[in-house]
């Protein structure tokens, strides 16, 4: 059984350089928690994650630089595999 390729080195080195860049979400423009960390990353909306503009399910390249983009974990979670380029950045609903 192969292991996943999102657990090796060079994919985690390419998170740390995209880390690294302190840019925005590039789904919804707002500033990303870069201070989150650990296992409360995974889990926290606002948090880091690698997103890629390909996505993987579509033939994007894992490792490619030119495709990962610094995301929240909830804009990269509501994207999905979407490829349209209008972005739609997560709102809440309105209260009515």
């Amino acid at each position: 059984m192969a292991s996943d390729p999102r657990n090796g080195r060079p994919y985690r080195r390419l998170c740390d350089q995209q880390r690294a860049l302190l840019l925005p979400c590039w789904w919804c423009s707002g500033p990303i928690r870069y201070d989150i960390t650990g296992p409360e990353a995974s889990r926290h909306r606002d948090a880091f994650t690698l997103d890629h503009v390909v996505p993987l399910s579509l033939g994007g390249s894992l490792l490619d630089p030119a495709n990962a983009r610094s995301a929240h974990r909830r804009c990269n979670s509501a994207r999905g595999n979407r490829t349209d380029h209008k972005r739609q950045p997560v709102r809440a609903s309105r209260r009515w």
